[in-house]
């Protein structure tokens, strides 16, 4: 069965800082026209970030969009031109301080399929070493370590609850039972 959406006409309906809104024109699989709306986003990196003691580098800050604090992993968006690993690198040194020379490419996840073109690449940061924090302008978080088992316990409760982490942390916990192979980068 053929499911595919062929675009007849596309049209962005608002142009933001970092993401667009498109409205859509399309022929569906049985020849009759929809319409379709969706946020057209540059993309996304996620680190999973061990300590060499074996924690967790993780990030509490306040979200705009949903009005409250939430605990999440290091994340950022990818600037034009660049390629996700390199985001991985700045955003890991620019929010938490952390430097690493071992990575680990986890995968690729795209978060909100029914209304976003974003895409999140995951990577695992191994062998950590503190460096100077490079926040940008009117950002504002905490950086806080739990050992994996607790930060996988703030999932099952809730404290942790944001799909990018929950997907994170699955996966990390897949890589570290060898269930899952990463590329090493």
């Amino acid at each position: 069965m053929n499911l595919v959406e062929k675009q007849l006409f596309s049209e962005q309906v608002y142009e933001g800082k970092f993401l667009s809104v498109r409205k859509d024109r399309v022929e569906l699989p049985d020849g009759r026209e929809a319409s379709r709306e969706y946020i057209s986003h540059p993309g996304a990196v996620a680190i999973l970030a061990l300590t060499r003691q074996g924690e967790l580098v993780l990030e509490r800050q306040y979200r705009y969009p949903a009005q409250r604090e939430f605990i999440e992993i290091p994340a950022g968006k990818i600037d034009p031109g660049e390629v996700p690993e390199v985001t991985a690198r700045r955003e890991l040194l620019e929010e938490t301080g952390y430097r690493s020379d071992n990575w680990v490419y986890l995968g690729t996840a795209h978060p909100c399929i029914g209304y976003s073109d974003e895409k999140i690449s995951y990577y695992l940061a191994r062998d950590l070493v503190l460096s100077e924090r490079q926040l940008d302008e009117g950002e504002f978080l905490e950086v806080l370590t739990h050992p994996l088992e607790a930060a996988m316990d703030m999932v099952l409760t809730g404290e942790i609850c944001d799909s990018k982490s929950i997907v994170g942390l699955h996966w990390l916990a897949a890589y570290l039972s060898g269930r899952m192979r990463g590329v090493p980068i």
